[in-house]
């Protein structure tokens, strides 16, 4: 009895990290599936593949631990630390627990070593063999899942391929969206497209998308933030010619920044109004069926899935809507290439 419990206490660290890195796998196959087909379903092929990369990042590892505990636990240590350091304020404390399951190959790794060099048997076949299974089939299982749901939505997509300015029947509502160009979607030299402060501050002297003087940089940062005041009075569509095509001198109004409420009425399906409503809340809008990145609304050959509008959530955020009818709120001098805008008039 006494030499089985001491080979059980000798197993329990690989075991309790096989199981936990299992588990991790699992959930980042999850996530993967989920987010390529949300943000990085445009485009060429290869466009979605980096969201497969944290799988990867944890399978990788997990499979060379399997077969060298101390080697792996040594990398799996590395990529804990990395996403404690890197994303420190995302996955904290999913790096500290990374690491801590690579300590406990590593121990495992050094018993195992111990009890060879005592002559004791090796470890169990199912440690050397199961764990492979349900390490590549459980998160083969998940993918597969959320392929199956979303794939026949993302590949069904409709996109005419028409980027003037479009005229749409929403939801007790009826807008003319700006073409492509300054009005929708206006990629910067840095890559991304302009946060929500620097379309509200467009008018500040001098005009333009740069960062402006007592305000917060870009990329969040400190300082003051731009009011819903702020993106009435100089926002980057006012600004905008008749046709939607080139950003004038003076303010113009003709155009300007939709609400939260008209973004989400004008949000469709396969040619059909979603029906979506607002109740003034995070979270997904009522709607009576699933909207989706489609024109006329959306363009689907680029990165964004979310509009900015002209609504302020608080003094540091402002609202977005994603093409699923999801309302958020995000810094207001953040900017990123999944998050774009697009001017409108009545």
């Amino acid at each position: 009895m006494k030499t089985r419990t001491k080979k059980a206490l000798a197993n329990l660290p690989g075991g309790v990290a096989s199981v936990l890195m299992i588990v991790f796998v699992a959930l980042w196959a999850w996530w993967s599936a989920n987010e390529m087909y949300h943000e990085g379903w445009w485009g060429p092929w290869w466009h979605p593949l980096p969201y497969l990369a944290p799988l990867a990042l944890t399978l990788i590892p997990t499979l060379l631990a399997f077969r060298w505990p101390i080697a792996g636990g040594i990398v799996i240590v590395a990529v804990g630390v990395f996403a404690y350091f890197f994303f420190a304020n995302d996955v904290a404390a999913i790096g500290v627990t990374i690491a801590i399951i690579g300590l406990a190959f590593v121990a495992d790794g050094v018993l195992v070593r111990r009890a060879a060099a005592r002559g004791e048997a090796p470890a169990s076949r199912w440690r050397s063999r199961w764990r492979y299974l349900l390490a590549i089939g459980v998160p083969s299982i998940v993918l597969l899942s959320v392929s199956a749901y979303t794939l026949p939505i993302v590949l069904t997509r409709v996109d005419d391929g028409d980027r003037s300015a479009r005229q749409i029947a929403g939801k007790d509502v009826a807008l003319t969206w700006a073409p492509a160009g300054p009005g929708w979607n206006w990629r910067q030299r840095w890559g991304g497209y302009p946060s929500w402060q620097s379309i509200a501050l467009y008018g500040v002297p001098p005009a333009g998308v740069e960062e402006k003087r007592g305000y917060a940089p870009q990329r969040e940062g400190g300082g003051v933030f731009a009011s819903g005041e702020d993106m009435r009075r100089t926002n980057l569509c006012s600004y905008l010619s008749d046709d939607g095509s080139t950003l004038l001198g003076e303010a113009q109004g003709i155009w300007r920044m939709p609400t939260t409420a008209e973004v989400l009425q004008t949000l469709s399906r396969h040619g059909e109004n979603a029906g979506c409503t607002w109740n003034g809340k995070l979270g997904f809008a009522q709607c009576e069926m699933r909207p989706d990145k489609e024109s006329p609304l959306w363009a689907t050959d680029v990165p964004v899935i979310y509009y900015w509008t002209a609504d302020s959530y608080d003094d540091r955020r402002g609202y977005f809507v994603s093409h699923n009818g999801a309302v958020n709120a995000s810094h207001k001098s953040g900017g990123n290439p999944r998050h774009g805008y697009r001017c409108v008039k009545p």
